[in-house]
């Protein structure tokens, strides 16, 4: 992650009132956008034992192969790339029904002895109101002071020191870099999803809507997502039963049987953030970009909220360092149809 002192910060008014510019990014990011020892070391965890691996592909939801339309028809945020609206084409392929958990990520810890890029860094980004005493942390990146850099915070420590996951091990594992996520794919014989498996997924077999229950960002007066409700950064109100992390089978399903595709953690993809390919014609499987300098994120946080980040939606998109670890970076995995 490097000096948080060189971080790219978002470009964001601090009082965030409803008529000011909105960010051009959701998390701070890591300061570095490739970093060989990173990758070595996800590279080379070898795999688990072939029942594990099986058990893992077996819990894949299976998503048809079709058409369908990416995107959204006009932007919130140009930067986020994520218009105009284009028809896509995937073969089959499976995905998980939830983000990875951390009691999942914890037997993948135990069986490889993977380090995360957090625990070798020795610190990560905790949003401050997850801190008992966030004046202890005083350090944040420029403009960003709700992200406050704590030594000894990763995912088994969310919070730094004294913190753990005992009674959050259905929740979903934070603090994970992309290659972290990489590693755990190698693990399990399984991959993270492209960009376009991740939104087709995410919409649950509808078509051209906003969420993966429809328009309505509360339906029929019930929370459906895990976002920020309140005064941005410094008051959350909780209504939708958290400050932080939620279960990941928390609230309904999608159309596939998918969990939290929007809210909860921002997860990672497996492409490069970039302009979409152009030309005539339906896209057949893209993959994105061959090299960038950040990687897609997809689906948005706890932390999402209109006054600061709506990027909830199933067809939002950011980007991050692949080294960059936060409160709320997550991922689940994929895989080919079976």
């Amino acid at each position: 992650m490097g000096s948080y002192k060189s971080h790219r910060s978002c470009l964001l008014n601090e009082s965030l009132s409803m008529s000011e510019e909105k960010p051009t990014c959701c998390a701070p990011a890591g300061g570095e956008q490739i970093t060989d020892a990173h990758l070595r070391r996800a590279l080379v965890i070898g795999p688990a034992d072939d029942s594990t691996r099986a058990a893992l592909a077996a819990e894949l939801r299976p998503i048809p192969g079709g058409f369908f339309e990416m995107g959204a028809r006009k932007s919130t945020f140009a930067a986020d790339l994520d218009s105009p609206r284009r028809r896509v084409r995937l073969d089959p392929y499976r995905i998980s029904a939830t983000a990875v958990s951390n009691a999942e990520f914890a037997r993948f810890v135990a069986a490889s002895g993977y380090r995360t890029v957090a625990e070798h860094e020795g610190w990560s980004y905790v949003f401050h109101l997850l801190l008992a005493r966030p004046d202890d942390w005083p350090e944040h990146p420029p403009g960003l002071r709700w992200w406050r850099k704590v030594d000894g915070a990763y995912w088994a420590a969310p919070e730094g020191p004294g913190s753990d996951v005992t009674t959050r091990e259905d929740h979903p594992a934070t603090h994970i870099t992309w290659y972290d996520a990489l590693a755990y794919t190698r693990w399990a014989g399984l991959r993270l999803p492209s960009e376009a498996e991740w939104e087709r997924a995410g919409r649950g077999g509808l078509v051209n809507k906003k969420f993966p229950w429809g328009n309505e960002l509360v339906p029929g007066g019930a929370y459906a997502m895990n976002t920020w409700q309140g005064r941005f950064p410094d008051e959350n109100s909780a209504e939708d039963g958290f400050v932080g992390t939620a279960p990941v089978t928390a609230y309904e399903p999608n159309g596939y049987g998918l969990y939290n595709m929007t809210g909860n953690v921002w997860e990672w993809v497996a492409d490069w953030f970039g302009p979409r390919a152009p030309g005539p014609g339906p896209l057949r499987n893209p993959k994105g970009l061959e090299s960038g300098t950040g990687k897609v994120q997809r689906g948005g946080s706890f932390l999402c909220h209109v006054s600061y980040c709506d990027r909830y939606h199933v067809h939002s998109r950011t980007k991050n360092d692949p080294d960059s670890s936060t409160s709320n970076s997550g991922f689940r995995v994929a895989g080919d149809a079976g």
